[in-house]
């Protein structure tokens, strides 16, 4: 599989910076991630993704760290974090920057530690792929979670990019919910394979959430239809 976030990502950090990755949806036409933007300070931060940071207690997992941003913040506090990325170039990328604990892998590859925070963040539900696999990765990340422990995770309600009747309803697709997304990306002439992508709006999140045993609170909510969620296993208050 191409690593286009990895060598974007290397490219950057290198001082090679000329373009930016490009995304594309089965919903939307191109759209611009801005390198810069992955680099970002706490500061420059989304309000949501500073209240997350801020709630991150214990031994914390950094799902889908990227260029670890939000892990060299919580470092920078003194707490244990430990960031994972699919990506190799990410990893890379992340260790350069000062992460002490960084590692390539997948999230359901993660099976022998437990720890009392696990971070998903810029929509963290995208990894569950689809509604379907969604009690899936529940229930691997609530195996790895520690008694009393969190999951901090945000989403989108994407209804706002389909068009509404005049009853106010909206179109969507029959055949998938319509925050099931395909995405691809593209970066200096090379073009990654489609992958799934999920936005959740918070009323199905937290019927699955409380499906598989979790309690759902939101713990707050952006101006974009998105928001943060905290996520505990019921069995362990």
């Amino acid at each position: 599989m191409t690593d286009i976030l990895g060598r974007a990502l290397l490219d950057y950090h290198n001082g090679n910076y000329t373009e930016d990755i490009i995304t594309t949806t089965n919903i939307s036409e191109d759209d611009t991630l801005p390198l810069p933007y992955l680099y970002r300070s706490f500061s420059e931060m989304p309000k949501l993704e500073q209240r997350a940071l801020k709630e991150c207690q214990g031994k914390i997992l950094d799902v889908g760290c990227g260029a670890g941003s939000h892990s060299l913040w919580l470092q920078e506090k003194e707490l244990q974090v430990k960031a994972i990325d699919i990506s190799e170039g990410a990893i890379k990328v992340a260790k350069a920057r000062g992460i002490q604990n960084a590692v390539q892998a997948n999230i359901l590859e993660v099976t022998e530690e437990t720890f009392n925070t696990i971070l998903l963040l810029m929509n963290g539900t995208g990894i569950f792929e689809t509604v379907e696999k969604t009690t899936e990765y529940l229930q691997h990340l609530k195996s790895i979670l520690a008694p009393k422990g969190q999951l901090l995770i945000d989403s989108s309600d994407l209804q706002y990019m389909y068009d509404r009747n005049e009853d106010g309803s909206i179109w969507v697709p029959q055949q998938r919910y319509y925050g099931e997304l395909e995405f691809t990306m593209r970066y200096k002439g090379e073009t990654s394979a489609p992958f799934p992508w999920l936005y959740l709006h918070e009323t199905l999140f937290q019927k699955l959430a409380e499906a598989n045993e979790f309690t759902f609170e939101i713990v707050k909510r952006g101006k974009n239809f998105d928001y943060l969620a905290r996520l505990t296993h019921i069995n362990i208050l």
